[in-house]
């Protein structure tokens, strides 16, 4: 009989347990027509959180590459999620805002995405959460320490 190594190993079980959460939330997105996947929601989420962002601080943020961060941000733009507006510092560096219809979708969103969080904490503790988040922080910690990302 085959063992099975996600149930033994920590690394496997992240990886599929976050497979499974992406794909349900595409599901619930694609579901609902919002327009936008759930990484493009992230992200638009977090420009609007944090008004006046850099695409490179996108970058260090969620740990996505430059090019598929601008990918995102062109779509975003494209949509009329988002608008570049020229940093006082240099005449090439932008800042990424929300735009009033960004700030709408998300209003749209926020509340399948509660919904959605729910469903996947069904049954856990807000005692187990806080354990879990804290564990998988330390997990990410020892990672990106040893590790050289091209952000």
């Amino acid at each position: 009989m085959l063992k099975d190594i996600i149930i033994d190993r920590i690394g496997s079980i992240i990886y599929v347990v976050g497979g499974l959460v992406r794909g349900l939330s595409s599901q619930t997105f694609s579901e609902n027509n919002f327009g936008i996947t759930p990484e493009q929601y992230l992200i638009l989420l977090l420009i609007i959180e944090n008004e006046g962002v850099y695409q490179r601080q996108i970058c260090e943020i969620t740990l996505k590459d430059r090019a598929n961060v601008a990918r995102i941000v062109e779509i975003l733009l494209q949509k009329g999620l988002i608008k570049k507006v020229t940093d006082s510092n240099g005449r090439r560096i932008f800042k990424i805002t929300e735009t009033q219809k960004g700030k709408d979708l998300i209003k749209q969103i926020d509340p399948c995405d509660m919904e959605l969080r729910e469903f996947i904490t069904r049954g856990i503790s807000e005692e187990e959460l806080e354990i879990t988040k804290n564990t998988l922080q330390k997990i990410k910690n020892n990672v990106i320490n040893n590790i050289k990302l091209q952000i």
